[in-house]
């Protein structure tokens, strides 16, 4: 079976069928990524976008590096600018109360935790290197290239990141009883 960077270098010759194969690799978590970290907003476009620029670059693709961070970093990138171009309907967290909902088995833990909403509640930056080191299994290093910054920003990221949600779960909590 041929490596995602041997397949990335194809794809910059032309190659469809090495298209497909990466495609097909990296659906469901670039799918599940892009989902996630837009609060399931124009998850679609996003995708396209990131393959399309990932084509157009492949034949710049840095041999040294990871096809997969590479592909991430596409996507967070596309993320920004949207995230730029928009302003997202922002979870106010003095009413986390709200989180309560009806429950959602994609969504929800067994506590009826909305989860989508806490990252929501999140700032970009924390929910960013929350989604990629949790849900991705992604290592500190390979979030911090993704990223594109220190490492030790990604450490402080997930320290304040877990603390804002430990926060909001416990009011959330507190809220319900």
């Amino acid at each position: 079976m041929a490596t995602d960077e041997t397949l990335i270098g194809a794809v910059a010759r032309g190659d469809e069928r090495a298209l497909e194969q990466l495609c097909r690799r990296y659906e469901r978590p670039l799918h599940r990524f892009l989902s996630r970290y837009t609060g399931g907003h124009d998850v679609e476009d996003l995708y396209q976008d990131t393959w399309l620029r990932a084509v157009s670059a492949a034949p710049r693709f840095d041999t040294s590096r990871r096809f997969s961070t590479w592909l991430f970093q596409i996507a967070v990138n596309l993320c920004r600018d949207r995230h730029r171009r928009t302003r997202p309907d922002a979870t106010d967290p003095e009413h986390m109360a709200e989180l309560a909902v009806a429950p959602d088995t994609r969504t929800q833990v067994e506590a009826g935790i909305d989860v989508r909403r806490l990252l929501d509640a999140l700032p970009e930056a924390q929910r960013g290197v929350v989604i990629l080191r949790y849900y991705h299994g992604l290592s500190e290093a390979d979030v911090a290239e993704i990223l594109d910054c220190p490492r030790g920003t990604v450490k402080s990221r997930l320290h304040n990141a877990m603390a804002r949600l430990s926060a909001l779960v416990g009011n959330e909590n507190e809220a319900r009883s």
